[in-house]
């Protein structure tokens, strides 16, 4: 279960932040096989002179309009899928009207032992089973 935070500019519309929010799942979903219900993304928003990042950094001409997405999930995925993933969420996210060169994307990976997803379950026992709230 990915755990994503995405930073976009302080007037971003809320229709655009869906467009991001869905186009950063649906990257998720085609590029590692992430279960369609596993949604979780914490939309924050930054305002002009909270955010500083180099506008140029690796040639790449950036913007103002910076959207940074950190991504948190289980360790496991090869570099291909993650590939797959960087360039799946480029792409969504400039249908959605984000400059490919404004998509800022960094992943941490963990462990189950690290996650606690409901009820203050230990993840690691919940690995092999689902929960019961709702039939499968």
């Amino acid at each position: 279960m990915p755990f994503i935070r995405t930073a976009v500019a302080q007037d971003t519309s809320p229709e655009q932040r869906r467009a991001i929010v869905m186009g950063v799942h649906d990257a998720l979903v085609d590029a590692i096989g992430m279960p369609t219900d596993e949604l979780f993304n914490l939309v924050s928003d930054y305002a002009p002179g909270q955010f500083f990042c180099s506008r140029s950094f690796n040639g790449i001409a950036r913007s103002e309009r910076v959207v940074v997405v950190e991504i948190t999930m289980r360790r496991g995925r090869s570099d291909a899928m993650k590939k797959d993933l960087y360039a799946g969420i480029a792409h969504n996210l400039e249908a959605a009207g984000v400059s490919r060169k404004d998509v800022f994307i960094f992943l941490h990976e963990n462990d189950y032992s690290d996650w606690s997803v409901g009820n203050g379950l230990f993840a690691m026992a919940l690995a092999q089973q689902r929960g019961s709230d709702f039939s499968a």
